[in-house]
């Protein structure tokens, strides 16, 4: 489906100029966010697994899930987003689906990825 160009133009000025690295769905990813509390800026780490990949131009997110205190937490990140100060590869998954979304419904063990470094 084509968009307008003007709409278009204006996307491609919106896009990083630094490039994420190439993860894919299943890979562990620790992504360095910056927080804006008043007039302090922190970094805040967020490490989880990619569960899903959304891509459209300067509107491109991606979804990380990680288990905090026994609870299942998801974040939306946007991938042009000047507040993500860089992403890290911690593991490569290996996975057979573009959606994750079952992970939700696993609990404990049956919730892992199987790495790479398994195979």
């Amino acid at each position: 489906m084509d968009t307008n160009p003007i709409i278009t133009e204006l996307e491609k000025t919106l896009l990083r100029t630094d490039s994420l690295p190439d993860f894919r769905v299943g890979d562990t990813v620790r992504v360095h966010y910056k927080i804006v509390e008043g007039d302090k800026d922190r970094i805040q780490v967020f490490q989880g697994v990619v569960l899903k990949r959304h891509r459209a131009g300067a509107r491109s997110t991606f979804t990380v899930r990680k288990i905090s205190f026994s609870i299942g937490v998801e974040r939306v990140f946007l991938s042009h987003s000047p507040r993500i100060d860089k992403v890290e590869i911690v593991a490569r998954g290996i996975v057979r689906r573009a959606r994750l979304l079952y992970l939700r419904d696993l609990e404990g063990k049956a919730a892992r990825v199987r790495d790479k470094k398994d195979n």
